[in-house]
């Protein structure tokens, strides 16, 4: 199997860690270990004191998934499966397809959605939204349907636009699946970063018998070191391949993690809100920065998740203008071109707790060169 380079993870790497501000990171600010095992119960806190560091169970420690079903209406730990979020989506594509399928996935999106279809030899037609108010109709997914569609791909929140679909849409994308007999693999890592008043949506896994839901601690929680993603679904069947491909991969979880990721799910409010509101404050924080350089930018804020996708007015390229950016001032963002979307977009992220200061710098750079 040959697959191309992961254009963004190869841009973080060239700046993430030399870069001082972070500008366009999709996770929320890490967590210290400190104030994880503070939220512990006394139970909890003798697993982690007692953990000895050996081989973990395939599918997860079976306390880590009792702590994830809290977030379904599936109550067996038998249909979920812990791994890495990019395990989880790689082994998905492996298992589910084969190079005459066709898939149907949303776009601009985390470029391994698309990119391992890809590299098994599949079809594949992109689901992408009008770019005026990053919307996605579900009657265009609707016309990209094949005869051999075998997979729907989704993420909302959506990365990088911070689109969001309501219930009615989500029904009629499980009512079109179901009539193909496709599978829905729902991207949900920015799950319960509800930002304004929109309802929110339920897990594909609970509403729809060959839908796959991944979620994990990277955004949501805030803990994106401890690598704990996790796949949810009614169909077991599925699992057991996908644990028998993992296999091959990373075999089990770290042990540390999974007792640190069952302690953030058991105590959500500490973890879950705080970045909700650093989120939305700095959601308004940009707002009103975007008032003073309109003729620059054009903001459509996110209606959920952490992340948006600014629109630039600039006569270079977006990627041009990062990289300057950040050699000039050491502020690293995201350009389009890491997402294959034609025109001139930044994604922003706002779930940093120097956001403030790091649009202060943005502000003073851009009045003494615009």
């Amino acid at each position: 199997m040959r697959i191309k380079d992961f254009k963004l993870e190869r841009y973080f790497a060239e700046h993430e860690f030399t870069a001082k501000y972070l500008l366009s990171s999709s996770d929320c600010e890490g967590y210290s270990l400190q104030s994880i095992l503070q939220q512990a119960s006394p139970t909890e806190l003798g697993i982690w004191e007692n953990l000895k560091l050996g081989y973990t169970e395939s599918k997860g420690h079976p306390l880590l998934r009792q702590a994830i079903l809290q977030y379904y209406f599936i109550n067996d730990i038998e249909q979920v499966v812990v791994a890495s979020p990019g395990e989880l989506n790689f082994i998905t594509m492996n298992v589910l397809l084969s190079p005459n399928d066709h898939v149907l996935v949303v776009s601009p999106a985390y470029q391994s959605l698309s990119e391992v279809v890809v590299s098994l030899g599949c079809e594949i037609s992109y689901w992408q939204p009008d770019p005026t108010k990053w919307e996605f109709d579900v009657s265009t997914l609707a016309t990209l349907f094949q005869p051999n569609t075998r997979l729907i791909i989704l993420n909302f929140p959506h990365n990088p636009t911070g689109a969001y679909l309501n219930r009615q849409q989500l029904d009629e994308i499980v009512n079109l699946a179901r009539q193909q007999q496709a599978w829905i693999f729902s991207d949900e890592m920015y799950r319960k970063l509800m930002i304004s008043q929109i309802p929110e949506l339920p897990p594909i896994s609970d509403i729809y018998e060959k839908g796959i839901s991944l979620w994990g601690t990277s955004k949501t929680f805030g803990m994106a070191g401890l690598r704990i993603g996790w796949l949810v679904t009614q169909d077991k069947e599925f699992l057991n391949e996908v644990v028998a491909f993992k296999d091959y991969l990373s075999i089990c979880s770290s042990a540390p993690s999974e007792i640190l990721a069952m302690i953030a799910l058991n105590h959500p409010d500490s973890f879950i809100q705080p970045n909700i509101n650093k989120i939305k404050a700095n959601i308004e924080l940009f707002s009103a920065f975007i008032q003073n350089h309109n003729k620059l930018f054009h903001f459509i804020p996110p209606k959920a998740g952490s992340v948006a996708f600014v629109k630039i007015n600039t006569p270079e390229p977006t990627l041009d203008f990062s990289n300057r950016l950040v050699k000039k001032t050491g502020i690293m963002t995201v350009p389009a071109e890491m997402f294959d979307y034609p025109g001139k977009f930044l994604r922003i992220g706002f779930g940093r707790n120097n956001f403030p200061e790091v649009l202060k710098k943005l502000d003073n750079y851009l009045n003494e060169t615009h």
